[in-house]
C-alpha cells in the first residue's frame, strides 16, 4: 500500500492566521520580497504496508551465534521464505518494543547487513521515511531470502546496555532479528536456534528445547526450540551463563539464576522460601494464572547491565551480585522480581487498548500507564511485603521516599501524572538537568500512591471487608490459563472499581491522575493509619540505597544528591543549593574550610540549624573554584512513615501489607 501525506492547513486556520498577520504591528512584520523563491512541500510517501491479521507463508529460521565473548557480537543468519511471485520483500527491525513504552529498537547496533538468494547477493535500500524498514529486491524464482548481519552489542554502558560478559548473556530476540512487514507479528512463524559457549546453561520460556554439544572440545553448544510465532519469540528472552541454578517455586514457576561467580548463587532455604511465598501470594491475589509455566530470569551481576522487563511467561531481572549471600544488605534491591512477576497479570494479560499493537512498527499510546505500571508498582511492593521478598520496614521506607519527594516537587504544579506517561516516548529515558521541575516517569511512584489511596477508600467504605485485592481479582483474574491480551480503556477501570465499591472513581482519577497542581499524594498513607514525618537520619530504604552506592542524598535539606566523590548528580529546583548556583556537575571540594566528606557536610548542616551561619561550600565547576554560602537552616531531613499518634492496633496499611493467610484469621 502506498500512502501520501501533505502538510495542509484547514481553511479556518488559514483565516485566523491571515487575520493575525493583518493585526500584527508593521514594525515587527517580516515580509519576504516577491522575487524570493518559495518551495512547496514534497509529499511524504509511505511504502511500508500496514499490518494485516493474516498468516505469513512459511516458517522463518533464525540462527544466532552468541558464543563470541571477546567482542560481545551476535552473528545472525535469518532465512525468510518468499512466494514465487515476490519481487520485493520489506523487512522491519523492531522499533516500538513491548515493555519499553517507546521507540527503543537499537538500530545503530545493527551492522554488516546483507541479503542473499542462495549465494547471490541482493540489492536493498533503507526506507527514507521509516528507517527501520529494509526493502529487498527479489529475483524471479527466489524461494527464500537469507539475511546476514551482526548485532554489535555494547561493551561499555556509555554505548548502551551491556548484555554479554565472560560469564553470562541476556539475549532479547527483537534486538537480533527482522520480520516481514504487512502481517500481525502473531501471524509470523519462526524457528529459533542459538549457539552459546560450551557448558553454559540456557533459560527461556520457549517450548520444545533441544541441545546439541559442539563436535570439538570447547565448541559452542547449539540450542533450538520448537517453531513459534514472532510475538511469542520476542516475549521469551534468554538468560544464559556459566554459573547457573534453577529452583522450582511451585505452580509451574521457576527461578532461573545466573551469576558472576558460583558462590553468589548460594541462597539459604529460608530465603528461597520467600520466592515460593511470592508465587502463592500472587495466586491468592489474582486468583488465576495467565501462563502455563513461568520463568523468573535473574542475573546476580554488576558486569552485565541492569534490567527489569516484563513478559507473559517470564521476566528479566537483575540484582546486585551479593544480594543473596548478604540477605539483609540486599533487602532494598529485591523488589524488581515482585514487580515484573505482577506484570504477567497487569500489563501483559490486561493491557491498555492503545498500548497493544499488532506489530513493532505501530506507535504505542501510553496514557494508561498509570494503571499498567502504577498499579504494578503498587502490587509489586504489596506482594514483596506479604511474601517476605522485602521486609515491611523496607517497603514503608520506599513509600516514604516517594511521598517525601512529592512534597517538594515543583514539576507537579504544571504537569499531571498522566502527562508523565508520554515521557518514555519523547524523553527516551535520558537524564534531565532538573527533573524535579520537568518531571520524569512518575506514573510509577505517584501512580502507586494514588492506588494506595484507592485501596484505603474502599477499605474505609466497606468497613475493611474489601480493598484493591477485590479489584485485582475482578479486573486481572479472568480466564484461567489464557495468556492472550484483554485490552481496556479508562471507563473499564472505573466500572470495575464501582463494581467493588460505589464511589466517584472517575472524578477521583481525573483529579489525582489527569490534573496538575494537586496536593502531595499522602491520602492513602494517612487513611492507612500512618503519617509522613521528617527525621535527621535516613529511613531504612534510603540508608541502604545510599550505602550500596556510596552516595549521599541531601535532597530534602540542601537540595542536592552527591556521588561518592562529592560531585553533584542532581539539584532540586528552587532549593537552597539551587539558589546558591550549585548545579549538577559541580564538585564540592570543602565544607566550612574542611575537605569534603559525607560526615563533614552532614555535621555542617546540623551546625547551621536554627540561627547558625550559612553552610559555606568550596565548589569546583570546570576549571574554576568558588566559595559559595548556602543559606539553609532546617537541619538534616529524610522522610519516614510512622503510625498516626494515638492509633491502636493494625492500620489499613498494615492490613494491606500483611500476608493474606494472616489477614484471613
Amino acid at each position: 500500500m502506498i500512502k501520501t501525506r501533505f502538510p495542509l492547513l484547514a481553511a479556518a486556520a488559514v483565516t485566523v492566521l491571515a487575520a493575525a498577520s493583518l493585526a500584527a504591528p508593521v514594525a515587527i512584520a517580516q515580509v519576504q520580497p516577491a522575487g524570493n523563491t518559495r518551495p512547496q512541500a514534497v509529499p511524504i510517501v509511505t511504502t511500508v504496508p500496514d499490518p494485516q491479521d493474516v498468516a505469513y507463508p512459511g516458517t522463518i529460521t533464525l540462527d544466532i551465534d552468541a558464543s563470541d565473548l571477546a567482542t560481545g557480537a551476535f552473528r545472525v543468519v535469518e532465512t525468510i521464505p518468499v512466494g514465487a511471485n515476490t519481487t520485493r520483500l520489506t523487512l522491519l527491525y523492531p522499533e516500538w518494543l513491548p515493555g519499553n513504552h517507546g521507540p527503543r529498537g537499537p538500530m545503530p547496533q545493527l551492522a554488516g547487513v546483507q541479503f542473499f538468494a542462495g549465494d547471490k547477493p541482493l540489492t536493498w535500500t533503507r526506507d527514507p521515511v521509516d528507517v527501520y524498514a529494509f526493502h529487498v529486491d527479489v529475483p524471479a524464482g527466489t524461494v527464500a531470502v537469507t539475511a546476514r548481519f551482526v548485532h554489535t552489542s555494547p561493551l561499555r554502558e556509555d554505548e548502551g546496555r551491556v548484555v554479554i560478559t565472560r560469564e553470562m548473556l541476556n539475549l532479547e530476540w527483537e534486538k537480533m532479528s527482522l520480520y516481514p512487514a504487512g502481517h500481525y507479528v502473531r501471524q509470523i512463524k519462526i524457528k529459533p536456534t542459538v549457539s552459546v559457549p560450551a557448558g553454559w546453561s540456557v533459560f527461556t520460556a520457549l517450548d520444545g528445547k533441544t541441545e546439541v554439544a559442539g563436535g570439538a572440545a570447547g565448541a559452542p553448544t547449539r540450542v533450538s526450540w520448537d517453531a513459534t510465532d514472532y510475538e511469542t519469540l520476542v516475549d521469551s528472552p534468554i538468560f544464559a551463563g556459566a554459573h547457573a541454578r534453577r529452583f522450582d517455586l511451585g505452580w509451574n514457576v521457576y527461578l532461573d539464576a545466573v551469576a558472576d561467580k558460583p558462590e553468589l548463587l548460594a541462597i539459604k532455604p529460608e530465603n528461597l522460601q520467600v520466592y515460593r511465598n511470592l508465587v502463592a501470594e500472587a495466586q491468592a491475589t489474582f486468583g488465576v494464572r495467565h501462563f502455563d509455566h513461568y520463568d523468573l530470569l535473574l542475573a546476580l551481576t554488576d558486569r552485565m547491565s541492569g534490567v527489569g522487563l516484563e513478559h507473559h511467561r517470564s521476566s528479566e531481572n537483575q540484582y546486585e551480585p551479593r544480594t543473596w549471600i548478604d540477605w539483609a544488605g540486599g533487602d532494598w534491591d529485591r523488589n524488581v522480581i515482585a514487580h515484573e512477576f505482577t506484570h504477567s497479570w497487569d500489563g501483559k494479560f490486561r493491557r491498555p487498548a492503545k498500548l497493544w499493537t499488532p506489530d513493532y512498527r505501530t506507535p504505542m499510546q501510553d496514557n494508561l500507564l498509570w494503571v499498567y505500571e502504577g498499579q504494578t508498582q503498587f502490587w509489586g511492593y504489596v506482594l514483596a511485603a506479604r511474601s517476605g521478598v522485602q521486609s515491611k520496614d523496607m517497603v514503608l521506607g520506599s513509600l516514604a521516599n516517594w511521598a517525601g519527594s512529592f512534597t517538594q516537587y515543583p514539576g507537579r504544579e504544571w504537569r499531571s501524572v498522566e502527562d508523565t506517561t508520554h515521557d518514555p516516548v519523547f524523553a527516551a529515558r535520558r537524564p534531565k538537568p532538573f527533573p524535579s521541575l520537568s518531571r520524569q516517569e512518575e506514573y510509577y511512584t505517584e501512580g502507586a500512591l494514588v492506588w494506595l489511596e484507592a485501596d484505603q477508600i474502599i477499605r474505609a467504605g466497606t468497613q475493611g471487608k474489601k480493598g484493591l485485592d477485590d479489584f485485582a481479582r475482578t479486573f486481572f483474574g479472568l480466564r484461567e490459563g489464557d495468556w492472550g491480551v484483554v485490552p481496556y480503556e479508562f471507563d473499564d477501570v472505573v466500572a470495575t472499581l464501582n463494581g467493588v465499591y460505589a464511589y466517584d472513581w472517575a472524578g477521583f482519577l481525573k483529579t489525582r491522575i489527569q490534573t496538575p497542581g494537586q496536593p502531595a499524594p499522602l491520602g492513602g498513607i494517612e487513611r492507612g493509619g500512618y503519617r509522613l514525618v521528617w527525621k535527621d537520619e535516613p529511613n531504612v530504604f534510603d540508608k541502604a540505597r545510599m550505602g550500596a552506592a556510596k552516595t549521599l542524598s541531601l535532597w530534602h535539606s540542601l537540595g542536592i544528591n552527591l556521588d561518592k566523590d562529592g560531585k553533584i548528580t542532581g539539584t532540586r529546583w528552587d532549593s537552597a543549593a539551587f539558589k546558591a548556583g550549585i548545579v549538577p556537575g559541580v564538585t564540592i571540594v570543602a565544607v566550612n574550610g574542611t575537605a569534603y566528606d559525607q560526615d563533614t557536610i552532614k555535621a555542617a548542616i546540623t551546625a547551621a540549624k536554627g540561627a547558625g551561619k550559612a553552610v559555606e561550600l568550596l565548589i569546583k565547576r570546570d576549571d574554576r573554584f568558588t566559595t559559595v554560602p548556602v543559606d539553609y537552616h532546617d537541619g538534616l531531613r529524610w522522610p519516614w512513615l510512622e503510625r498516626t499518634p494515638g492509633a491502636t492496633g493494625p492500620g489499613g496499611l498494615d492490613w494491606l501489607l500483611s500476608p493474606r493467610a494472616a489477614r484471613a484469621k
